[in-house]
């Protein structure tokens, strides 16, 4: 107990109120969800269909202009400027860079769903538009694909991401969201204000990494039950989620250069390696051919779907899928933005920008053309009812996609890997980012500050997995990225006001500097004209008085 008063509040290193009040919210829910799940599930879902009825249309609406806005600040005269001294190089180089940004974002989503969303759309066309199984179903739910995985998703993590950067490392002040807001804020920052909007940022992350966490282990799940057997339910899941808690723990002990970094390009390698697999052993030209149909199908139809809310029909598909999406990638955008931000250190905002937005997407489509391609090729010239397997478990369609290649026992343990260390990957980021967030902003929080994080994460995931599996996940998504939204409204506001006041400074220095220049050249030429005077004589100039002077005459 006196090591709990003494040495802990030591441990921990600089926390304050932002710490103390998250962690008494997420612990409130975790406390909750455990004793009276039921209720906890319905009170949810009562506030999903509320939040999704009156403002679902906000999210579509909102999540668009943020792609709008960072593309503007991408290729515009903001593009320049560098996330720290003007002279800076970046601190990581350019591949460790990417596979940081990868690993860190929605590399378990990328596995989870790569075979699962086309199948599902295949199962039930988006939108109720076409007949199931068809052609029609597999060209459409591919497109739907492309468009979940692609800018909009990153849009809100390259928004946070460069605001956080910004400050960070153009200002020299603390990492936090509160800190972002200051142009808006104020002094106001500093109190009550930034206090709050901190403790919204750390409770948003919690629960849209534990979303996240919670689909890998389903994942996992799936995947040991087909090799060796075992059940797919609480019970297994909950034994990997100790085992990978143990892990990322373990990994939270080792610096972030070292650690998370490592980590990173062991799980870029490992995607790489079961990507190229699909890709070689499974149908490559149909694979291909789909990849640049739906491309240009996603170019073609962006703006379209992107503001699709089916108001006629009362359908729920949109707030199954995009809303659903859209506010994953907000609940995650405190996290990944953040931990980008950490990594970015030395790029340009034009770096930032296209790096974050245009090769991950890239990425996420190909890898969609390739597990989503390859599902549909083998389900419907091969009959190998891989839309079954996901209808029946929706995790089990990667494992039912890789059984049909040569060797898919093994590319199953591949598979499976890639998931853990995706898992341990995005956990380890998440504790550095929630100890950033409660330790004041500071760049390396403590080890035992991480910990707790990580214990936290954890005890979400589980009650989360014990009150509703994949439905609960997605709840607790969009209900939790709602308020964060609104508040990245104000962030991007924000940093337009940052960046236009550094504009101004930097045009002052111009036109001050031009204004120097201009008065020493000014007095050079004036005193070159002088001395020019000075040292002239005219040529027809005599050199004698003029005849009518004094010595004239007889």
């Amino acid at each position: 107990m006196k090591w709990l008063f003494t040495k802990l509040p030591e441990a921990l290193g600089d926390v304050g109120r932002v710490f103390r009040v998250s962690l008494l919210i997420v612990a409130a829910f975790v406390v909750a969800a455990a004793i009276v799940p039921g209720a906890v599930q319905t009170a949810a879902q009562a506030i999903l269909h509320a939040t999704a009825a009156n403002v679902g249309w906000m999210y579509l609406l909102v999540t668009t202009g943020f792609v709008v806005f960072v593309l503007y600040l991408g290729v515009s005269r903001a593009g320049n400027i560098r996330l720290g001294p003007d002279d800076e190089p970046p601190e990581f180089s350019f591949n460790s860079w990417l596979a940081m940004i990868f690993s860190g974002g929605m590399g378990v989503g990328l596995v989870f769903w790569g075979v699962a969303e086309p199948m599902m759309h295949f199962n039930d066309p988006p939108l109720g538009n076409g007949l199931p199984r068809t052609a029609a179903a597999a060209q459409t739910g591919m497109r739907y694909a492309f468009f979940h995985w692609g800018v909009h998703q990153w849009a809100s993590f390259v928004l946070v991401g460069l605001a956080i950067a910004y400050v960070r490392f153009r200002h020299q002040s603390r990492g936090l969201i509160s800190e972002t807001l200051r142009p808006v804020l104020g002094d106001r920052a500093d109190g009550g204000w930034g206090d709050a909007v901190d403790v919204l940022t750390v409770v948003s992350t919690v629960f849209g990494v534990a979303t996240t966490l919670g689909l890998g282990v389903l994942q996992i799940n799936s995947g040991v039950a087909r090799l060796t057997g075992l059940p797919y339910g609480f019970g297994i899941q909950l034994l990997i989620l100790a085992v990978l808690g143990g892990l990322f723990m373990l990994s939270a002990m080792t610096p972030l250069e070292r650690g998370v970094r490592g980590l990173s390009n062991v799980n870029m390698g490992l995607a790489g390696a079961l990507l190229l697999v699909v890709l070689l052993l499974g149908p490559t030209s149909f694979i291909f051919g789909v990849m640049t149909q739906t491309l240009g199908e996603y170019l073609g139809n962006v703006v379209q779907m992107s503001l699709v809310t089916s108001p006629y029909s009362g359908g729920q598909w949109v707030e199954q899928w995009t809303i659903f999406y859209w506010a994953w990638g907000l609940s995650w955008a405190p996290f990944v933005g953040s931990f980008i931000a950490r990594i970015s250190r030395g790029r340009t905002i034009r770096e930032f920008v296209l790096g974050v937005m245009i090769v991950p997407v890239a990425l996420s489509m190909l890898w969609f053309a390739t597990f989503g391609g390859a599902a549909i090729h083998f389900e419907i010239f091969e009959n190998a009812d891989i839309a079954g397997a996901v209808a029946r478990e929706v995790p089990a369609g990667l494992y039912a996609l890789l059984d049909q290649l040569p060797g898919g026992g093994l590319w199953a343990v591949l598979a499976i890997l890639l998931v853990c260390m995706f898992l341990v990957t995005s956990a380890d980021s998440a504790t550095v980012v929630l100890g950033m967030f409660t330790a004041r902003g500071v760049l390396n929080p403590s080890r035992m500050l991480r910990l707790l994080w990580g214990v936290a994460q954890l005890l979400v995931v589980v009650v989360l997995l014990l009150t509703g599996g994949l439905e609960s996940l997605r709840t607790v998504s969009i209900i939790a990225a709602f308020p964060f939204m609104l508040l990245m409204c104000v962030i991007a506001v924000s940093l337009y006001r940052d960046v236009r006041q550094d504009f101004e400074l930097q045009d002052e220095k111009a036109r001050l500097l031009s204004s120097r220049i201009d008065n020493l050249l000014l007095r050079e030429s004036e005193r070159r004209a002088a001395e020019e005077a000075a040292e002239e004589v005219h040529p027809n100039a005599p050199d004698c008085d003029p005849p009518d002077g004094p010595g004239a005459g007889g």
